[in-house]
């Protein structure tokens, strides 16, 4: 008799410089230290819409919305359809998540950001160089200013005059300025981690759907070699029939069993569909695109690292762990600008020009300055921003905190759920047998003319119910090896070792 096995086939200012203002004052110099800062960006929800759980296909259609998905759920389509079945691998499929998913496209784009960021916090702290050539014509109206002199005219002008000229500021000593750059610094690491964070969850949710997928194909294999025996069931009921062997209660019987595996055919078909499309939108191929599953994932047993090793490994390379663990310190980073905003600040300006009556009548002038600022009272905004700083800088350390409780919940249930689903599969696999076997005794039964064909339509969901069992426990217990190498963080090389397609 069939025997179900999933089908499966075979995936990166400018500043505007301040006023010409020359202050001519003299520089002390304040050796003070102090801070850092830093922000953390926010990470991605869920990786993977839910699966169905129910142990038999549905007996009708269900119409779902596709409201509030998950960014892991789409992509950016490539290309357009082609005319051909294109094949595609386990492997195909998570390369071309991992090139075309929505989330690891966002998180990405969230890098950028990061680095723009940095770089805007640490233009404070390099030179300003600008430059400007005018040409001014003037009048001036003494009288309106109160100059009133006597044999000395009240307007003047017009006049004219040309300048070029070079203006440079730069910050001497700004701890704010610093330690912002340093928490900027620090925050473009914690998302080059969140983006590695997001390729594992894209392998995650790209390896789900494939397995869904597999699942479904299986499902529609199953269902169709169920419709077949039910119609050779009912064949030979309706022979008997006619010979007057049996009763019409055993056609009728017969006849309602063929009708139920042909609504079941058509459900499976249909979820198999979606499935197929759902898989598509994760990998960025067009949805009407028709896609071949080449590879196989059949049963293959796992041997754990154990609790221990499995979380020690968890802590160390979870990429989400580690970004929020860079969050952290950007934000004592920024708590620490904070605080500088009560500290003194040395800047210097400067600029170098050739002013004239013209550039042929002209003659080169500068002015240099340097100035000390002294925060005296700035209204209660330094303690406000300490105490904003503080509030971020806490809950990035309660974020931290509860990510590694997150994480050793996840290694363990994903623990369980492969030791759980193995069994699963075992149990699954010696009733698919038996009910093999006890559909075959009753369709001979029912030939031979001992027992009517109750036994045998009996028989027939029984067989029914333990290739669903086996499809389910089978794509349970795939799905959790991807689960514990995400769960461990090296989901992108781990999962073509735990996951062994054959």
């Amino acid at each position: 008799m069939f025997s179900p096995c999933f089908h499966m086939e075979e995936l990166n200012p400018e500043r505007e410089s301040p006023p010409r203002k020359v202050t001519a004052s003299t520089a002390v110099v304040f050796c003070l230290f102090a801070l850092w800062p830093a922000q953390a960006r926010a990470q991605v929800g869920s990786a993977y819409p839910n699966s169905n759980s129910d142990s038999t296909p549905a007996a009708s259609i269900q119409i779902t919305s596709p409201s509030n998905q998950s960014p892991y759920s789409g992509s950016v389509a490539q290309g357009t359809p082609k005319p051909e079945v294109a094949p595609l691998t386990f492997q195909d499929a998570i390369d071309l998540g991992l090139k075309n998913n929505l989330g690891v496209l966002l998180q990405s784009y969230n890098t950028i950001a990061a680095r723009g960021q940095k770089w805007k916090e640490l233009s404070e702290l390099l030179p300003n160089l600008t430059a400007r050539i005018s040409e001014n014509v003037a009048q001036q109206n003494l009288a309106a200013e109160g100059l009133r002199f006597r044999g000395f005219p009240t307007v003047v002008g017009p006049f004219g005059f040309s300048d070029a000229r070079v203006y440079l500021s730069q910050s001497i000593l700004n701890l704010k300025a610093l330690n912002r750059e340093r928490g900027a610094a620090v925050d473009e690491r914690a998302a080059q981690f969140s983006y590695k964070d997001a390729r594992d969850l894209v392998v995650l949710a790209t390896g789900n759907a494939y397995l869904q997928a597999l699942s479904g194909g299986a499902r529609v294999e199953t269902a169709e070699a169920q419709l077949q025996t039910a119609q050779s069931l009912y064949g030979k009921a309706t022979d008997q029939q006619n010979a007057g062997l049996s009763p019409a209660i055993d056609t009728l019987r017969a006849q309602v069993e063929f009708q139920n595996r042909q609504q079941q055919l058509i459900v499976a078909r249909n979820d198999f569909a979606k499935q197929k499309l759902t898989l598509l939108r994760a990998i960025g191929l067009p949805v009407g695109q028709e896609i071949a599953l080449v590879s196989k994932a059949p049963y293959d047993a796992l041997t754990t690292l154990g609790i221990e090793a499995s979380l020690q490994r968890a802590y160390a390379s979870r990429s989400d762990y580690l970004a929020a663990a860079q969050q952290v310190r950007a934000a004592e980073y920024y708590r620490k600008g904070a605080t500088a905003e009560y500290f003194p600040t040395i800047d210097m300006t400067a600029d170098y020009g050739d002013i004239g009556v013209n550039f042929g009548n002209s003659h080169g002038s500068f002015t240099v300055a340097g100035r000390l600022n002294i925060p005296i009272f700035q209204g209660g905004k330094v303690h406000a921003d300490v105490l904003q700083s503080e509030a971020t800088l806490r809950q990035a350390r309660a974020q931290l905190d509860n990510l590694r409780g997150q994480i050793e919940y996840e290694v363990r249930t994903a623990l369980l759920d492969i030791e759980a689903a193995d069994q699963q599969v075992q149990v699954a696999r010696s009733s698919v047998d038996l009910a093999e076997q006890t559909l075959t005794q009753a369709r001979d039964r029912f030939s031979a003319g001992v027992t009517d064909n109750l036994e045998v339509v009996e028989a027939q969901q029984t067989v029914a119910s333990a290739h669903e069992s086996y499809i389910s426990s089978l794509y349970a217990h795939n799905l959790a090896k991807i689960e514990l190498v995400r769960a461990m963080g090296y989901a992108e090389q781990g999962v073509m070792q735990y996951l062994k397609s054959k």
